[in-house]
């Protein structure tokens, strides 16, 4: 819908900031507001955040954003909560996608959404004395923190032949900690419950009172295999605040460097799914050796292996010359031949395909109503990607197409990836050419402010939302895909068996360090 159409919904005062629209209501009509645009209008929920407005108002703001993709703008409706009964209303009721959100403010503000079905603690789950609240502006980052040893409740299921299976926080390869709790009849799994947030780094304290300039490196380093997607959503929240018009070759590249990244990331995963998902080893030993060439691409150009480093305020850090992109070219080229050759190779397998189709389906219903994000999304008929809904840097002139499914299963979400290769090296091919010999970098004026960033990365949709103040960072919410997908699990997991969840894993291919700020 357009925002002519919800504008008999809003309240009469709203201001208008780029392509924001912001208003604020009462904490009492929050949440039908929030429930009538999403239900009623269509309007996906795309972050719920909250701040610590204290010092000014002597309050807490509650912020929902909505997503009005026919228009490409963001609506923002906010509310305020006294610190002295700092409770709402809970969105999540009647809105799914709210349901982590609404925990996580819980836990760092200390703001109650009354009313929400699940109310236990997200974050500060065991180890965390209650009535701690991180993102408070009076607590401060080097804080020492007791051992609270609370126990957290997790869900059970009674019944003869019922058993339970925990599996982590510690695991046997090198992913980060995170507990899932199997309920199973057999093999066949009933529930499937997840517990993360065991090593939270409170990127989201440490960036208050710093520069843009010098919260980059904590940003780049909340996702380390979506460094520049990352980098990218931050920059551009940034420069809408200032209204800085970045040069146009600098927007090719940093479209060169997130697509770059894609194409890494996607020839991980069809690799990793295929191989270490089904005993395909062939898939995985030779799928990693693609991967690797981009990584040392990405060493030779920018001295580390994770496009790090080279998207800044303003622009990018430096113009690649005829050679280096003839390089990238043919790197880039090479790797993606090689990869679609294997994945053809592989996919005569019917032991392998038996694996991937009908394992791990997430509904088309499910996927809107958790808000999911991303390739799992639009492999489950969710038709939205940052690149079509909130177009930016050069995208609108490049031949981007949109990549989608319908049946929602293990094998869905490798096609699509298998796909995405193909239009992605298009779109880097295409970058490349745009724009040389041209400026890549402009001066940033900082004003104050409040900014939204919005990037496709290929794990999904980064959004970043920045408050300025003083050239200082007053708020900032970097929000990661895997943040709205970590719980799609509990829909994909039940009626499969045990075996089948590392699959169901690798597929989603989801960041604990991203979710865990």
């Amino acid at each position: 819908m357009t925002y002519e159409q919800i504008q008999p919904l809003l309240p009469p005062r709203v201001s208008v900031h780029v392509d924001e629209v912001r208003c604020q209501v009462e904490a009492s009509a929050f949440a039908p507001l929030v429930e009538k645009l999403s239900k009623e209008a269509g309007l996906p929920v795309s972050l719920v955040y909250a701040t610590d407005d204290r010092v000014q108002e002597n309050t807490f703001g509650v912020h929902a954003v909505l997503s009005l993709d026919e228009e490409s703008r963001w609506l923002v409706i906010s509310t305020s909560v006294e610190e002295s009964n700092a409770q709402y209303p809970s969105l999540t009721a009647s809105v799914m996608a709210a349901h982590w959100y609404e925990r996580y403010l819980q836990d760092m503000f200390g703001i109650t959404p009354e009313g929400h079905p699940d109310p236990r603690r997200l974050v500060h789950h065991e180890n965390i004395p209650e009535g701690t609240h991180p993102l408070r502006k009076d607590f401060a980052w080097d804080t020492k923190l007791d051992h609270a040893q609370i126990p957290y409740p997790m869900h059970h299921v009674e019944g003869e032949g019922i058993y339970e299976i925990p599996v982590g926080p510690i695991h046997a390869g090198i992913i980060e900690p995170g507990h899932f709790r199997f309920n199973v009849a057999g093999e066949r799994i009933i529930t499937l419950e997840g517990k993360l947030f065991f090593t939270h780094k409170g990127v989201e304290k440490l960036l208050e009172g710093k520069t843009p300039e010098e919260a980059l490196p904590f940003i780049e380093r909340l996702s380390g295999d979506m460094a520049a997607s990352h980098a990218l959503a931050f920059c551009q929240a940034v420069e809408k605040i200032s209204g800085t018009k970045v040069p146009e070759r600098a927007q090719a590249l940093r479209v060169a460097f997130c697509e770059l990244e894609r194409l890494t990331m996607h020839i991980h995963d069809l690799a990793n799914i295929a191989g270490m998902g089904t005993g395909y080893t062939l898939m995985a030993a030779n799928g990693f050796r693609v991967k690797e060439r981009l990584v040392r691409l990405s060493q030779s150009l920018l001295g580390n292996r994770f496009w790090r480093g080279a998207i800044v305020p303003g622009g990018v850090t430096r113009n690649w010359t005829m050679d280096e992109c003839a390089h990238v070219k043919a790197v880039a080229t090479e790797a993606v031949k090689e990869i679609q050759d294997l994945v053809a190779m592989a996919m005569q397998s019917d032991g392998l395909r038996e694996r991937l189709e009908t394992s791990g389906v997430l509904t088309h219903e499910a996927a809107v109503a958790y808000g999911a994000v991303g390739l799992p999304a639009r492999a489950s008929g969710v038709m939205r990607d940052v690149r079509l809904v909130h177009p930016y840097a050069i995208y609108a002139e490049l031949p981007w197409k949109f990549v989608c499914a319908t049946q929602g299963d293990v094998y869905a979400r490798y096609r699509c990836r298998v796909d995405e290769l193909a239009v992605s090296l298009d779109v880097l091919l295409a970058a490349l050419d745009l724009y040389p010999e041209t400026d890549v970098t402009t001066p940033i004026d900082l004003k104050d402010g409040v900014g939204i960033g919005a990037v496709e990365s290929w794990r999904g949709e980064v959004l970043t939302v920045v408050h300025l103040k003083d050239g200082k960072i007053e708020r900032c919410m970097p929000r990661d895909p895997s943040f709205c997908n970590w719980a799609l699990f509990g829909e994909l997991g039940p009626g499969n068996i045990v075996p089948d969840f590392p699959l169901c894993n690798k597929s989603l291919n989801l960041s604990y360090s991203g979710t865990d700020m």
